[in-house]
């Protein structure tokens, strides 16, 4: 049975539906799943261009791995990454430092794809492959419209969550 989810910009008022893919990405689709709803702050796509994204603790008792990557993500592709605390702190990112401690912790990053042209080229780190694990079915155009918004607008204040459909 297919399993879908929302995608929704809070303040904007915009919410998309993908398709879980099961069938090629299992572990991260259901380490996902069982997860939601997942919300945090969204950022814009600095590197890779048409790009919405939030980044979020671990949630998952053992991280999926690669599945399902690209390096090429086209509109409607809803992916997973992860990094840890140190790729994120160094200044080209942007990212808040955190509270002052060395510990290294995992963090999640899921990403909207909602236009042409990505490469998931890190000028600091090389190729970024991210998990293709869902797929937008229903509103696409006006997530893409949203997330435009987001980046001639500006991203603060808004929120990116994911939550199941039933």
């Amino acid at each position: 049975m297919a399993r879908y989810i929302n995608i929704t910009l809070e303040q904007r008022g915009v919410t998309c539906k993908a398709l879980l893919h099961d069938d090629v990405a299992p572990r991260t689709a259901s380490a996902v799943w069982d997860a939601l709803p997942i919300s945090g702050q969204v950022f814009h796509g600095k590197y890779a261009r048409n790009e919405i994204y939030n980044l979020v603790p671990s949630f998952a008792p053992a991280e999926p791995g690669p599945e399902n990557t690209t390096v090429t993500p086209i509109p409607g592709d809803v992916c997973y990454f992860t990094f840890t605390s140190n790729d994120l702190k160094t200044p080209s990112h942007g990212y808040e430092a955190d509270s002052g401690t060395d510990t290294v912790t995992t963090i999640v990053d899921l990403a909207v794809f909602y236009g042409r042209n990505n490469l998931l080229l890190n000028g600091d780190t090389g190729w970024v492959p991210g998990n293709v694990f869902a797929t937008i079915v229903e509103g696409l155009d006006e997530m893409a419209a949203a997330c435009q918004d987001i980046w001639m607008g500006g991203a603060r204040g808004e929120t990116l969550t994911y939550s199941r459909v039933e």
